[in-house]
C-alpha cells in the first residue's frame, strides 16, 4: 500500500522542483556577472556556461541507462539534487575563477544525474493522474521556482548584499528540497506500483523490451526538427537590447513574464494532451514559428508578445514532450529513453540556437521564413506519425 495518492506524489515532487529551481535558476541569473567579477572574459563565460548546458543534456545519455540498469532511481535523483544544492552556495564563497567555473559545471552535472531517474519516478504517478496533466502540474510548480529565484537574488543584490550573501541564501530552499525528497522516498519507496499492469502493457506488447520502440525514434525525429528551428532567449534578448527596445535591467523582467507563459502553456497543453492525444503537440511548431515573426521586430509590444510565445513554447517542451515519452516507452527502458531524448533535444537545441543566431546576423526576413519552413516540416512529420499509428 503506497503512502501517498498519485496526485499528492506529483505535487510533492513539484514542490521539490520548485525549491530546487529557486536555487539553481537564482544562481544562473547571475552566473555571467559573477564570473566576470572574478576576471573571466566573455569567451570564458560562454565556454563555461556552454559546457554546463552540454553536460546537463549530454550526460543523460549515461545517467539514463545507468538508472535502468541499477534501478536506483531514488539514489540518482537524491544525489543529483544534492550536488546542485551544495554547488550553488559554494559558488558564492569562492574567490577563485577556476573553482567557480568548476562549480557552475558541477551544478549542471547534478541536473544530468537526476533528470532521467526523476522523470521516470514521476511518470509512474502520471499513469494514474494523466500523463499530460501530471507533467504539466509539475512543470508549472517548477516555473514558480524559476520565477522567484532570480527575483530573490535581484532583490538581495539591490539591497546591497553581495553574490556571497545572495547565493548563500539559496542554501535554505536547497536544504528544504532535500528534506521533502527524503520524506517522499520514505512514503513512496516504489512509485512503479502506481502503474497498473494493464497500463504497463498498453501499446508495448509487440515491442522488444531490450530496444526502444520505433514510435519513440519517430517522435524523437519530430522533436529534433521542431527544436532545430527554435530561437533561443539569448538571441531574443540580444535583439531587445541591441535595438534599444528595453534596458538591460528590464530583460530579467521580460524573462520572468515568459516563465509565467511557460507555466500556463504547460497546464493548457497537458490538459489537452490527456483528451486529444499528440494532436496537442501541433501547438509547439505553431508557437515556434510565431516567435521570430513577432520577437525580432523593432516595436516593443510585438517583441513582448513574441517573448511570451517563446515562453509558452518552452512550457510545451518541458511538460507535454516529456509526457509523450512516458506513454511510448515501457518502464524497464524509460530512464534510457529520457536520457536519449534529452540528448536529441540538446543537439537540436544547439543547432537551432546556432542557426537562428547566424540567420539573425544576416537577415531577419530570411530567419522568419526559414523557421516557418522548418516548423512546417515538423508538422508534416507529426502528421505522418499519426497516419502510421505510431503514437
Amino acid at each position: 500500500m503506497l503512502g501517498l495518492s498519485p496526485w499528492r506524489f506529483v505535487v510533492a515532487f513539484g514542490t521539490v522542483s520548485l525549491l530546487m529551481d529557486f536555487v539553481y535558476e537564482g544562481a544562473r541569473s547571475i552566473t555571467g556577472p559573477l564570473l566576470a567579477g572574478l576576471g573571466a572574459s566573455a569567451a570564458v563565460v560562454g565556454v563555461v556556461t556552454g559546457a554546463g548546458e552540454a553536460a546537463a543534456l549530454g550526460l543523460r545519455l549515461v545517467s539514463g541507462p545507468l538508472a535502468d540498469r541499477t534501478r536506483r532511481f531514488w539514489g540518482l535523483t537524491i544525489g543529483g539534487y544534492a550536488l546542485t544544492a551544495v554547488s550553488v552556495p559554494l559558488l558564492g564563497l569562492t574567490g577563485v575563477l577556476w573553482v567557480a567555473c568548476a562549480l557552475v559545471i558541477a551544478e549542471r552535472v547534478g541536473k544530468a544525474v537526476r533528470s532521467p531517474a526523476k522523470d521516470t519516478l514521476l511518470s509512474h504517478a502520471t499513469a494514474v493522474t494523466g500523463r499530460g496533466r501530471g507533467f504539466a502540474v509539475h512543470e508549472a510548480m517548477d516555473q514558480v521556482g524559476a520565477l522567484v529565484g532570480p527575483l530573490t537574488v535581484a532583490g538581495v543584490l539591490a539591497a546591497g548584499g553581495g553574490y556571497g550573501v545572495a547565493l548563500g541564501l539559496l542554501a535554505v530552499p536547497g536544504v528544504a528540497a532535500l528534506a521533502v525528497l527524503l520524506w517522499l522516498r520514505a512514503r513512496v519507496p516504489d512509485p512503479a506500483s502506481y502503474e497498473t499492469a494493464a497500463a504497463e502493457k498498453r501499446d508495448h506488447t509487440t515491442e522488444n523490451p531490450a530496444r526502444l520502440p520505433r514510435a519513440f525514434w519517430v517522435y524523437a525525429g519530430f522533436t529534433a526538427t521542431t527544436m532545430a528551428g527554435f530561437a533561443t532567449f539569448g538571441v531574443l534578448s540580444f535583439h531587445v537590447v541591441e535595438r534599444h527596445l528595453l534596458s538591460p535591467a528590464l530583460v530579467p523582467v521580460l524573462y520572468a513574464a515568459a516563465m509565467v507563459a511557460d507555466a500556463l502553456a504547460a497546464l493548457a497543453t497537458g490538459w489537452l494532451y490527456d483528451r486529444a492525444g499528440p494532436r496537442a503537440l501541433v501547438s509547439l511548431p505553431l508557437l515556434a514559428a510565431g516567435v521570430p515573426l513577432l520577437a525580432f521586430t523593432d516595436a516593443v509590444w510585438p517583441v513582448v508578445l513574441g517573448s511570451l510565445l517563446w515562453g509558452a513554447a518552452v512550457g510545451v517542451q518541458e511538460s507535454t514532450l516529456r509526457a509523450v515519452v512516458a506513454d511510448l516507452v515501457p518502464s524497464p527502458r524509460r530512464a534510457t529513453a529520457y536520457g536519449v531524448f534529452a540528448g536529441v533535444l540538446g543537439v537540436a537545441t544547439l543547432g537551432g540556437g546556432a542557426l537562428t543566431g547566424a540567420l539573425y546576423e544576416q537577415s531577419v526576413p530570411t530567419l522568419i521564413v526559414t523557421v516557418a519552413a522548418i516548423q512546417g516540416a515538423a508538422l508534416v512529420l507529426l502528421a505522418a506519425t499519426w497516419g502510421r499509428r505510431l503514437i
